[in-house]
């Protein structure tokens, strides 16, 4: 049985929540956070996929509540509180798992975060699942510059029917187009585990 464990770190917007799992057996082979869209829960049919990708070659896996969500905020206000609370909690998980690759991702809200972050924290490797190119119905207001900034491989997957649009191949390392998906992910989550899983074998080799 895998070891699951519950707990807060703090943070200077206040506490997150964190559900770790460790391996079954061996050491852990890297780490992988994953948060949550601006009103949701990590526990999306789409991030748990990911999770079950990364918890299948060895990696701890962390579910991470931001804390304006644990507070029960649905909008995460300032995006420089949200990006400096997640380097607090990401600096606490690899205290606890030290030693081995990071690897962040969320989705939507949360992959822009993941995004912006990750080269300070220095991530190996970045997941954006439904990442939010633009409002919808304003292309021209890109985002695009989030997934710029990571400075790392990038994974993204996102479905053709999302009216946040679709990022452009060359704004990430990969980017995955599920077909009749919404922003939701939620059709065909193995599909989102079969695109983690390659590209986690390929990141790792």
């Amino acid at each position: 049985m895998a070891k699951i464990v519950t707990s807060e770190v703090s943070t200077a917007s206040g506490p997150a929540q964190v559900v770790s799992e460790q391996p079954v057996a061996g050491k852990p082979r890297f780490l992988v956070a994953l948060t949550h869209g601006a009103g949701g829960a990590p526990e999306t049919p789409d991030i748990l996929a990911v999770r079950d990708a990364a918890r299948q070659r060895g990696g701890v896996t962390a579910l991470v509540m931001q804390p304006y969500r644990v507070k029960g905020a649905r909008a995460p206000g300032s995006a420089a509180k949200q990006d400096a609370a997640w380097t607090e909690i990401i600096a606490a998980l690899r205290a606890a798992t030290p030693g081995v690759p990071l690897i962040q991702g969320g989705r939507s809200n949360g992959a822009r975060v993941v995004c912006r972050t990750a080269r300070e924290v220095s991530a190996t490797g970045v997941i954006a699942l439904a990442f939010p190119l633009h409002p919808p119905g304003n292309p021209e207001k890109s985002r695009d510059a989030d997934l710029r900034a990571a400075g790392t491989s990038v994974l993204v997957v996102n479905g053709d029917r999302d009216p946040f649009g679709v990022p452009e191949p060359d704004d990430a390392t990969r980017v995955v187009v599920l077909q009749g998906e919404a922003h939701a992910l939620t059709k065909n989550p193995a599909a989102v585990g079969a695109a983690v899983a390659e590209w986690l074998d390929a990141l790792l080799s």
